[in-house]
């Protein structure tokens, strides 16, 4: 409908999209002591997730949200009490702004989430377990104007992945602030 009112829209499919039901941008997995599932997030990932943008001039966000926005004709959750999603800028998703409207948490969420596994001890008591912040979004793509190759838009939601390199540090040559032999994690760029 948006092509045949002239506004250039495009097609992207999201692969391994984050579904962050309680909009907490992360994905929640609780487990107990034994290790068994306790089912009590409705969090998910799904295998991928299409969606169209389209390109507008945001005058409500101002100019630095200008260009192509996100608008989901399949949302899966209510946003202000009605099934939409959108239109959320991909600069304020790439940005990582979520504190604005059109469901740009959601929409975050989708291409960045964290995964985090948490040991639930007691209702009161949980411990992260571990944390992946690389799984979700990956290959975000679109058709080619003029021939079915596929163009990666990746970047246009997300920088690059930071890699984590692990290694061990001498007690002795940082014993102030540094514990013997832990690990720390320093961040190549």
């Amino acid at each position: 409908v948006l092509r045949c009112l002239g506004i250039p829209t495009r097609v992207i499919t999201n692969f391994n999209s984050a579904h962050d039901k309680d909009l907490n941008l992360s994905i929640d997995k609780y487990i107990d002591v034994s290790g068994n599932n306790l089912h009590l997030s409705e969090d998910s990932v799904w295998n991928f997730h299409v969606w169209n943008e389209s390109w507008f001039i945001r005058r409500d966000l101002g100019s630095f949200y200008d260009g192509w926005q996100v608008l989901d004709a399949t949302p899966q959750e209510k946003s202000k009490g009605i099934y939409q999603c959108g239109p959320a800028s991909t600069r304020a998703i790439k940005e990582g702004d979520v504190d604005l409207d059109y469901d740009s948490p959601f929409v975050f969420a989708a291409v960045n989430a964290d995964c985090v596994t948490w040991i639930r001890y007691s209702k009161k008591r949980k411990e992260r377990i571990y944390s992946d912040t690389r799984k979700i979004g990956k290959f975000i793509s679109t058709k080619a104007v003029g021939t079915n190759s596929r163009v990666d838009v990746t970047a246009n939601y997300k920088y690059p992945e930071v890699k984590e390199i692990s290694f061990k540090i001498s007690y002795s040559q940082y014993k102030n602030s540094l514990m013997d032999d832990r690990k720390i994690l320093v961040t190549a760029v």
